[in-house]
């Protein structure tokens, strides 16, 4: 006999979303970049803080509402997801005003960086330094030869080309970009499963409705 459906679900397992398990090292990493790299005094170092924690925030407050209200759900879900999208275009903003490169989505760096999936700020420090050494990513050593086409036979040695690497600010930019884009990726299948399952179940007023009907069926059967 299968189990009858529980007025107020299980919920607030928030802990156990791969979205806030990314959320909390984007906000970890935005702090510690905002600190370093951005006037404190200013308004943009509020913005970017504050957009970060709304992105865990939200995520853990509307878990903790589904219980009552999929409807609230849906809409901290999308907070949550609104706050990190205003945080990419700070990010963006930043490299774009100080005439750095934003890398490519499929950068071998950003790559690398998924690939070690990092817990903690620290991670994201230590992928930055191997960065940074060029010991990752398409950089590589700070000079390279670049050799001639091959149908045309060389004859003088070619110049070493200097390659600037990338500086620590440029890294942490397009880091941070990088963990955003899989948490808004994250984000984004989570809401298109909690619209599913409102469009499916209904909320509280539905979950409600069933049970009233169930107990007066109960009730003239008994």
């Amino acid at each position: 006999m299968a189990e009858p459906e529980p007025l107020i679900p299980k919920h607030g397992g928030y802990r156990k979303l791969k979205s806030f398990q990314v959320a909390p090292l984007v906000y970890d990493v935005t702090v510690r970049f905002c600190d370093k790299y951005i006037d404190r005094r200013s308004r943009t170092h509020d913005q970017m803080v504050q957009a970060a924690r709304s992105g865990v925030q939200n995520i853990a407050e509307g878990s903790q509402a589904s219980g009552t209200s999929r409807k609230m759900e849906l809409k901290l879900t999308n907070v949550a997801r609104a706050g990190l999208e205003e945080l990419r275009r700070d990010y963006e903003d930043f490299l774009r005003q100080r005439g750095l490169p934003q890398w490519e989505r499929d950068d071998p760096r950003r790559a690398d960086l998924i690939a070690r999936r990092p817990a903690t700020a620290d991670d994201v420090a230590r992928w930055a330094r191997d960065v940074k050494r060029g010991q990752n990513g398409p950089h590589g050593p700070e000079t390279a030869a670049t050799p001639p086409p091959k149908s045309t036979p060389s004859t003088s040695s070619t110049p070493s080309i200097p390659r600037t690497p990338p500086t620590y600010r440029e890294i942490a930019a397009n880091g941070a970009l990088a963990l955003i884009a899989v948490a808004t990726s994250l984000l984004d299948r989570q809401l298109a499963a909690q619209a599913e399952a409102f469009r499916r179940e209904g909320g509280f007023t539905e979950r409600l409705y069933r049970h009233r009907r169930r107990n007066r069926d109960q009730g003239r059967n008994g």
